[in-house]
């Protein structure tokens, strides 16, 4: 672990930020490459693949919450959870 000024950089920490940027950089290249019409889903508004990961990234932020309320740390059962959900927002949102 890396000691420093504000966080500690840790291994999980550092994954965590390179897969955020990891999907930016990926879903930018998606819409260059793959433009796409905007769809209705379930919610009955206008969405594109950024919008349902942004959904998918706040939605994933809340249940790893929750899971920390009640189940405590680790939080792997509430990354299943989490995997799970962001299926279900790219499929139906």
């Amino acid at each position: 672990m890396i000691k420093g000024g504000w966080m500690a950089w840790t291994f999980p920490v550092a994954l965590f930020f390179w897969v955020i940027a990891s999907l930016l950089v990926t879903f930018t290249i998606l819409a260059i490459r793959f433009p796409e019409t905007p769809r209705v889903g379930i919610l009955r508004i206008e969405t594109t693949r950024g919008d349902r990961l942004f959904i998918s990234l706040l939605g994933s932020a809340f249940i790893c919450l929750v899971w920390l309320f009640f189940a405590g740390p680790p939080v792997w059962g509430g990354l299943v959870l989490c995997l799970a959900y962001a299926a279900a927002v790219f499929v139906w949102v």
